[in-house]
């Protein structure tokens, strides 16, 4: 199932990048406007810092994809190495560094760090406004002298992750990573720009649970999925067993470990 954004009042606004405005109008069939208006939801906006999407009611500033800073260079230099819960969830250790399908990439966070660890990456996020800001992201990012060759080994695929993983062909991944949007209730602090924009454009992933399944076919050795600490299994489908933090967890399924022949 395709992500739906016709509820969704978008519209791209001319800042003097005229090929890429129109090219992107076209892709999401959405109009290239002058300047903002009430009208619309959200608008899309190229910068000298990239693409970036703002509500229009100013709630918050542009949501961006830059691997090269922010987040993504902290979690990159501070973050902690293989250390981290989420490399220990795809079974880094020692010389392994597993081949990774992310198909719940979003804005490409924990793709980033994972490929900034060593592993080769494939990225599928089914929301057409989200993946053409991380499209954008991947491009600049492959540009910048520090994380040129971390975005590299990051490729971003077409599609709806159910079709994606339905029609794959060669050599399958041996960990498919699953971070499905969970209903939110209450205005907690914690709640970022981001997650809350992603909210308004997406909602939740209804059909998470086939997800699973699919996923479980089709790994060689193990699927991954990131859950808020107190969410139940997605699927009603119990783990091997769970890496959790302060606030999320990881569940961790296992087909084959990585220490067999």
């Amino acid at each position: 199932m395709l992500a739906d954004i016709t509820h969704i009042k978008l519209a791209v606004v001319a800042a003097g990048f005229q090929s890429l405005e129109k090219s992107l109008a076209l892709d999401l069939n959405v109009p290239v406007i002058k300047k903002p208006s009430d009208k619309y939801d959200f608008i899309l906006r190229f910068t000298a810092q990239g693409l970036g999407l703002e509500p229009v009611d100013g709630r918050s500033g542009a949501v961006r994809v830059d691997f090269a800073a922010g987040k993504s260079r902290h979690r990159r230099v501070f973050g902690g190495g293989k250390g981290q819960q989420v490399a220990k969830a795809v079974g880094m250790q020692g010389s392994i560094r597993p081949s990774i399908l992310d198909v719940t990439a979003g804005l490409g966070g924990d793709a980033f760090v994972l490929a900034s660890l060593g592993c080769p990456v494939t990225m599928v996020e089914r929301q057409a406004v989200v993946r053409a800001l991380l499209k954008d992201g991947l491009a600049r990012g492959e540009l910048d002298i520090d994380v040129g060759d971390i975005v590299a080994s990051m490729r971003l695929k077409q599609g709806d992750a159910l079709s994606v993983m339905e029609s794959w062909e060669g050599v399958a991944p041996q960990v498919i990573y699953l971070d499905p949007m969970f209903p939110h209730s209450g205005k907690s602090a914690q709640v970022k720009k981001e997650m809350a924009i992603f909210r308004d454009l997406v909602g939740s992933d209804q059909d998470a649970d086939p997800l699973l399944a699919k996923a479980l076919d089709l790994a060689t050795h193990r699927v991954v999925v990131k859950r808020p600490r107190i969410a139940p299994d997605l699927g009603q489908h119990k783990p091997m067993y769970r890496l959790e933090g302060k606030s999320n967890r990881f569940d961790i399924y296992v087909n084959k470990s990585f220490s067999s022949k």
